[in-house]
C-alpha cells in the first residue's frame, strides 16, 4: 500500500529555529537570535497572553461560541458580514478553504515566483495544476498588472501578494481591479495580506464592499493572519474574507471547529490589543529603515516585518551567520540563492544581525581577494 503520486508536490521549507540549530552546533540556545521566520520580536499580544492562560481550563469544549465571537469580531473589524469571514488553522487553512470550494480537478493556479510555496501546495493537494508568473529582481519585484496578466491563461485563482514575501513590494488597489477586470468571470483574485499591517497601502476588501471609490466585486478574496503583527504564529489562526455570495460555502469545505477554543479565545484579546499591534509596526519600520542604511549588499525597499538582502552564496552566509549566533533566512528555496531574507527584530537584535551580516561578507571579500592575488 503506498499513497498517490506525490512526486510533483515539494515540501515547505520553514525557517530554522533557535533549538534546532543550537543542537546541532551544540551550543547554548541563548547564544542565538532568530531572525528568520518573519515572527513577532514582541512575542505575543500581552492580552492575548492571558486569555490562552485563562482558556487553559476550557479546552475540553469545542470552540463554537468563541469562533462564532471571533468571526463577529473580524467582520466587525473590516465592516463585512460575518459570513464573509473565514476563519481558519493560519492563513494556509484559509488558502485550502479557497482552493476546496473553487478548484475542479486538474484546474490551474497562477503564483507568483519567487512567492509563498503553499499557494502551489494546496492547489496540488486538491488535484489542481500551477502556473507562474515571475517577479523580477532587478525590477525590484515590482507587481503590475503587465506582468500578472501576460502570464494568465484562464486559471481559476490568481494569487497576489501585498507585502509580497520575500521582497516586501506591494500592488495597488486599481492594479489588482485591473487583474480582476481583465481575467475571467470564473477567476477568482486572491490577495495575500499577511504583513498588511507593517504596510503603507490600503487593504483589498474595499474591492469586495465597494469603498473608497471602487466598485463592489465578486471575484476576489482576502488573506490575513494573526500570526505576524500579532505575534500568535504558534496557535495557528488566519482568515479569508470572501465575496458575501459566498455566503453557504464556508460551512461545506471548512474542517470541523476551524480554529480551536485557545486560537479564538487569543485572537479575541489580541484583535483589540492595539498598543501592541503599533509597537510591532513601529519596530519593524525602524529595524528595515537601519537595515536598508547599514547592511552593506543591496536591500530591496520593504513593506513587510523583513527585508531581502543580496549577499552572493545566501547558503554560505546563512551558515556563516549562524556560527556568529544569528539565523536568517536563507532565500535558496525560493529560487533565490543569491538572497537572505532578515526579519525584522528588536533594536538590539537589529543591529546585531547587521554586524554578523557586514562582518562575513567583508570575510568573504578578504577571502576572494587573497584567492585574486594568490
Amino acid at each position: 500500500m503506498q499513497p498517490r503520486d506525490l512526486s510533483d508536490h515539494v515540501a515547505y521549507e520553514a525557517g530554522r529555529g533557535i533549538e534546532e540549530v543550537a543542537r546541532e552546533l551544540g551550543r547554548d540556545p541563548s547564544e542565538f537570535i532568530k531572525l528568520a521566520s518573519n515572527e513577532n520580536p514582541h512575542g505575543p499580544s500581552p492580552a492575548a497572553a492571558d486569555a490562552i492562560r485563562e482558556a487553559a481550563g476550557s479546552v475540553s469544549s469545542y470552540p463554537k461560541s468563541t469562533h462564532t465571537d471571533l468571526t463577529d469580531a473580524v467582520a466587525d473589524r473590516w465592516a463585512v458580514d460575518p459570513a464573509q469571514v473565514w476563519l481558519a488553522n493560519g492563513g494556509d487553512g484559509a488558502i485550502d478553504y479557497l482552493s476546496r470550494a473553487i478548484l475542479e480537478p486538474g484546474e490551474d493556479v497562477l503564483v507568483p515566483s519567487p512567492g509563498f510555496a503553499y499557494y502551489g501546495m494546496s492547489a496540488r493537494f486538491h488535484h489542481g495544476g500551477v502556473r507562474e508568473y515571475v517577479l523580477d529582481r532587478e525590477a525590484d519585484f515590482a507587481q503590475t498588472p503587465e506582468t500578472v496578466l501576460s502570464a494568465y491563461d484562464g486559471e481559476r485563482i490568481v494569487y497576489l501578494t501585498s507585502p509580497h514575501n520575500p521582497s516586501g513590494s506591494t500592488i495597488e488597489l486599481a492594479a489588482v481591479e485591473r487583474i480582476a477586470d481583465e481575467t475571467d468571470e470564473d477567476t477568482l483574485v486572491v490577495v495575500d495580506e499577511a504583513y498588511g499591517e507593517f504596510a503603507d497601502v490600503d487593504s483589498a476588501v474595499a474591492l469586495l464592499e465597494g469603498r473608497d471609490g471602487f466598485d463592489a466585486r465578486d471575484d476576489v478574496a482576502v488573506l490575513r493572519t494573526f500570526s505576524k503583527a500579532y505575534g500568535l504564529a504558534g496557535v495557528r489562526l488566519g482568515y479569508a474574507i470572501v465575496p458575501a455570495e459566498w455566503a453557504d460555502a464556508y460551512a461545506r469545505v471548512n474542517t470541523p471547529f476551524a480554529a480551536s477554543e485557545i486560537a479564538c479565545r487569543a485572537g479575541l484579546a489580541a484583535i483589540d490589543d492595539d498598543e501592541h499591534v503599533e509597537r510591532t509596526v513601529a519596530t519593524a519600520r525602524s529595524s528595515r529603515a537601519y537595515m536598508r542604511e547599514h547592511l552593506d549588499a543591496r536591500v530591496w525597499p520593504s513593506e513587510g516585518n523583513f527585508v531581502l538582502a543580496a549577499v552572493g552564496d545566501a547558503t554560505t552566509v546563512a551558515e556563516e551567520l549562524q556560527q556568529r549566533g544569528v539565523i536568517v533566512r536563507d532565500c535558496s528555496s525560493f529560487g533565490l540563492p543569491g538572497c537572505i531574507r532578515i526579519t525584522c527584530g528588536t533594536e538590539a537584535e537589529t543591529e546585531r544581525a547587521v554586524e554578523a551580516v557586514n562582518a562575513v561578507l567583508a570575510g568573504r571579500s578578504t577571502e576572494r581577494e587573497e584567492v585574486t592575488d594568490a
